[in-house]
C-alpha cells in the first residue's frame, strides 16, 4: 500500500501519491469512459486516496468521470480535490477554446475569480462529481503564464472574491482544507502573504529539471504548515520520455538545452538502474514539505506502471552522482 502524509495542519491526511485526472477530461487524445473510471478504481485500489481534477479538465468530463468512479468507491476512504475560478455554460462546440481537450464536454468555460463565481463554480463541480462535498477547493490558474498582463487585476479578484467565498465555506465547514493550484512559485508566496490558505498544488516547478520552488516557497510552506501537492513532476512530459523527438517540456517542444540536461539525467539514471520516470517520482516525493505526489494516468495498466515505479527502491548512489554532476543543487532533498 501507499504511506499517507498529514497536508500542512489541515487534519488531513493524502496518499503521497496522488490520482491525477487532467487526462480524464480527453486530454489530447478521446478516452474509452470505462476505462477511464477503470484508472480511477485502480489507482484507489493500490492505495491512492486523493484524487485531483477541475472544472477544466474537459470542461467538466475529468469530474464526470471521477464522480462516475466515486459511485463505486467508499466516499469515506477518499479525499477530493476541485478548483474554481472557471464557470462553465453549455455551447456549441466550435465556440470553446478546448485547451488542449481534443474531446470533452460541449461547454465554455468562463473565468471567474469573484465570490459568486467561485460558489458557482463549487456547486456546478458537486453536480458532475455526484457528492455533496469535497475535501480540498483550490482557486485554479492564478498566474502569469495563464493571465498575462492581466495577472494583478486577476489576483485581485480572486483575493477579495474567491479566496473569501472558500474562507467562508471553510468557516461552515463545508471544506476542510483551501488553497491555491498554480505553475508558477510567485502566486503561491503571494497568496500565503496575503490569505489564510491551508494548501497548495504546484504543478512544474520542483522537478529533476526545475528547482525554483526549492529554497522559496517549501521552506515557508515548512514553517507556515501549508501542505504541498506537487503535479507536473514529468514537466509535460520530457521526464517521461526521456530526450527523444517532438519531448515536450512545459507544454511545448523541449529546448535542445532542456533535452541535453534530460539526456545527462537519464544516462545517470541508467547506470544506477533506475527508469528516468521512477527518479522524477523520488525526488519529488523526497522533499519533506511534500504531501503528495499526483500523477496522472488513464487506464488501469497506466496506474499500475505508477504504482509500480512509486514503490521501486531509491538507489542513494544515484543522487549522489547528479548532485556531483551539477544537475541538483547539493542541498536538494534526496530519498
Amino acid at each position: 500500500m501507499i504511506a499517507t502524509r498529514s497536508l500542512g495542519r489541515t487534519g488531513l491526511r493524502v496518499s503521497a501519491l496522488g490520482f491525477g485526472a487532467a487526462p480524464l477530461g480527453d486530454l489530447f487524445a478521446r478516452l474509452d469512459d470505462r476505462a477511464a473510471v477503470d484508472a480511477v478504481n485502480a489507482a484507489v485500489d493500490g492505495g491512492v486516496t486523493l484524487i485531483d481534477t477541475s472544472p477544466l479538465y474537459g470542461h467538466g468530463l475529468s469530474e464526470q468521470r471521477v464522480g462516475n468512479a466515486l459511485r463505486r468507491l467508499d466516499r469515506e476512504a477518499v479525499v477530493i480535490c476541485t478548483k474554481v475560478g472557471r464557470v462553465l455554460h453549455p455551447a456549441r462546440e466550435r465556440a470553446w477554446d478546448r485547451e488542449g481537450y481534443v474531446g470533452g464536454l460541449p461547454f465554455a468555460a468562463t473565468l471567474d475569480y469573484s465570490h459568486d463565481g467561485a460558489l458557482r463554480s463549487l456547486e456546478q463541480s458537486l453536480l458532475r462529481l455526484g457528492t455533496e462535498r469535497v475535501e480540498i477547493a483550490l482557486i485554479h490558474d492564478v498566474d502569469r503564464r495563464n493571465h498575462g498582463s492581466a495577472f494583478e487585476s486577476r489576483y485581485g479578484e480572486a483575493v477579495r472574491g474567491a479566496y473569501r467565498a472558500l474562507e467562508r465555506l471553510r468557516s461552515e465547514g463545508r471544506v476542510r482544507a483551501i488553497g491555491v493550484g498554480v505553475n508558477e512559485v510567485e502566486p503561491c508566496l503571494r497568496f500565503a502573504a496575503d490569505c489564510d490558505i491551508d494548501c497548495v498544488l504546484l504543478a512544474g516547478r520542483y522537478t529533476l529539471l526545475d528547482t525554483s520552488a526549492l529554497d522559496v516557497f517549501l521552506p515557508l510552506a515548512q514553517r507556515r504548515g501549508i501542505g504541498v501537492m506537487l503535479g507536473g513532476v514529468f514537466n509535460s512530459g520530457v521526464l517521461a520520455t526521456g530526450a527523444v523527438a517532438g519531448a515536450k517540456y512545459d507544454y511545448a517542444d523541449a529546448s535542445p538545452e532542456i533535452l541535453a540536461r534530460t539526456a545527462r539525467i537519464a544516462d545517470h539514471c541508467k547506470a544506477h538502474g533506475v527508469p528516468l520516470p521512477v527518479a522524477a517520482m523520488q525526488f519529488a516525493a523526497a522533499h519533506p514539505a511534500v504531501s503528495s505526489v499526483v500523477l496522472g494516468a488513464v487506464t488501469p495498466a497506466e496506474v499500475g506502471r505508477n504504482l509500480t515505479g512509486w514503490h521501486q527502491a531509491a538507489v542513494p548512489a544515484l543522487w549522489a552522482a547528479l548532485k556531483a554532476d551539477g544537475l541538483l543543487p547539493v542541498h536538494t532533498p534526496t530519498p
